[in-house]
């Protein structure tokens, strides 16, 4: 009956070579894999009509036929099934690279059962050159229903689409991939994005599962101390779980770790370096962390099925690795940083406590004088250092000086000044000999590149005079009646230059004077115009405040600081002190 229908339907070979021109001029211009197949089983019915036709594609990943299209069978009899090379009639003629034509399949060992009517059945492959792309089936309820002939013309018609079916499914495989790294630089984004490294582990187990249903994954992290594995994050059936360490070149992850090569162990009873940490586990897949200064750790998935991961699995997690790794690279420094942060936060706090014990807390009094202290620091401790040193009523010791550079080493540095001026000051009756001891001590502790500059006055009340030294520092403001007085005083900077002598200059008072110390914190402050405070701004807006209370003149001035920084950040240490003699 095949014959006859065959031989009613091209009565030429002209007739014969139209109907393939149409079957190529259909299967080339279809839009996609899915419509390519669906054209070739309508013209391979319209020639061998059978019950059933299917389409298979073979698979490299799976070594075998995957059914792709088929009329005539249920999605669930097709649904997973792999058909290997050699077994089957698919599987055979797939192998032999030639037609298979069954009769009787119920005779024929061959045959693989998938619906009890089927009698006979014709496979014939399709081929690119020695390629294997898959195969043509087709089924029958009647005995014998197919002939040479239709074996023939099958043949024909897979010759014609076999090379638009390689290249829909190569092009499909490309767009899988183009998909998949198109996510995997979304995840690449997203990875870099997080900082805590929990947070980064779960979100890397999260994108890792919607390309790979694995049962457990695990991050471990290469502890180069005591040279082991340490789980980082684990989870089993989205269950955190707890696991033990893990010694270099021991179990799967061990011996990927040391090899820093992907293993991937299609049967875990079978292989001796497979060590049971979850029960049940069939199969696992290790993929080194590698950064470019060494190993980081190993990504490890495990599944319950014997032979889950494949090929593309592996590659998809050597394209992941690298992010993952760069991200845990990050999140680890971040996390240091973080620590690091914390451990110095607390130790400025308690330099802070202590800096707030070394500087005085409160105006002093000290006899014949009205005091006033603006103190204001750059960063959370300063280098500016000043103390008052009085002496019963006869003479007191004012100090306000500079350490070189900021923040805690010039703290520290200050705080040693401040014990040797303590050390020193009431042995010392003149500012000159007080300045000649404490360069001599700072240079016996010479620390590099520190040094100071300091201011000292010896106020004599009984006398109403200032005796001062300079050791590099900025003069005294002093305002007489709304003029400003600014005495010549200059010296080396202290801790810098061994055996050095230090002037020393006296200048009396007059009731309501006012006497202005500051730091070069206050001078030297730019405002928006990059143009600084200056002396000559100072020395102006001070003139007109010497009728006010000390205190009062410190809190004017620091606002009009302010006015003219409008915001810029604070460059440097700011200290005021102003002595009014009363």
């Amino acid at each position: 009956m095949a014959q006859r229908r065959n031989r009613a339907r091209f009565r030429d070979r002209a007739e014969l070579l139209d109907f393939l021109l149409e079957v190529t001029t259909a299967t080339s211009s279809a839009p996609d894999l899915d419509s390519l197949l669906k054209s070739v089983s309508e013209y391979v019915k319209r020639v061998v009509p059978s019950e059933v036709v299917a389409i298979l594609i073979y698979s490299e990943r799976a070594k075998g036929l995957r059914v792709r299209h088929a009329e005539g069978l249920s999605r669930d009899a097709t649904r997973g099934l792999v058909i290997p090379l050699d077994e089957g009639i698919t599987g055979i003629a797939a192998s032999a690279r030639m037609p298979v034509l069954v009769g009787d399949v119920k005779s024929d060992p061959r045959y693989l059962p998938v619906l009890d009517a089927v009698q006979s059945e014709l496979a014939v492959p399709m081929t690119v050159g020695s390629r294997l792309v898959g195969v043509i089936d087709l089924q029958s309820a009647q005995r014998d229903a197919y002939t040479s002939e239709d074996s023939a013309m099958v043949q024909l018609i897979a010759s014609r689409v076999a090379s638009f079916l390689l290249r829909a499914n190569l092009f499909r495989k490309l767009e899988r991939q183009n998909r998949t790294l198109r996510t995997l630089a979304n995840v690449a984004q997203e990875f870099a994005s997080k900082l805590d490294l929990d947070e980064l582990l779960s979100t890397v187990a999260e994108r890792v599962r919607e390309f790979i249903n694995y049962d457990a994954f695990s991050i471990l992290l290469h502890d180069p101390a005591q040279d082991v594995l340490r789980h980082r994050f684990s989870i089993r059936f989205d269950k955190r779980v707890k696991l033990n360490m893990i010694p270099m070149g021991k179990g799967i992850t061990g011996n990927c770790a040391v090899q820093r090569q992907p293993i991937r162990v299609e049967d875990t009873g079978a292989d001796p370096r497979y060590i049971e940490t979850i029960p049940g586990i069939r199969s696992e897949l290790a993929i080194p962390l590698i950064a470019p200064s060494g190993l980081v750790g190993v990504l490890n998935l495990e599944s319950e099925r014997i032979g889950f991961f494949t090929d593309e699995h592996q590659q998809l997690l050597t394209l992941v690795a690298p992010q993952v790794t760069g991200a845990i690279v990050n999140a680890r420094l971040y996390e240091d940083i973080s620590d690091k942060s914390e451990r110095m936060e607390a130790d400025l706090s308690a330099a802070r406590q202590l800096q707030s014990v070394l500087l005085p807390r409160a105006d002093p009094e000290i006899a014949g004088l009205e005091i006033g202290i603006g103190f204001r620091p750059a960063h959370e401790i300063t280098g500016d250092v000043f103390d008052f040193f009085e002496q019963g009523d006869d003479y007191a010791i004012i100090s306000c000086g500079d350490v070189a550079g900021k923040s805690a080493a010039a703290a520290l540095y200050g705080a040693m000044v401040t014990g040797l001026l303590r050390t020193l000051a009431p042995r010392r009756k003149t500012p000159a000999a007080l300045m000649q001891a404490l360069n001599d001590a700072l240079m016996q502790r010479s620390v590099s590149g520190k040094y100071l500059t300091l201011l000292v006055l010896l106020w004599q009340p009984r006398e109403r005079k200032f005796t001062v030294s300079n050791a590099a520092s900025i003069p005294p403001m002093i305002c007489r009646n709304g003029e400003i007085i600014a005495p010549h005083l200059e010296g080396f900077p202290l801790g810098m230059f061994p055996d050095r002598r230090y002037d020393e200059t006296v200048f009396p008072v007059e009731a309501g004077d006012v006497i202005l110390l500051y730091s070069d914190g206050i001078q030297d402050q730019l405002n928006r115009a990059k143009q600084p405070y200056g002396d000559s701004r100072l020395a102006e807006f001070f003139r007109g405040l010497s009728q006010l209370p000390a205190k009062k003149i410190v809190d004017a001035i620091l606002e009009d600081f302010d006015t003219w920084a409008a915001g810029m950040p604070i460059q440097d240490d700011q200290t005021l002190i102003v002595l009014k003699v009363r």
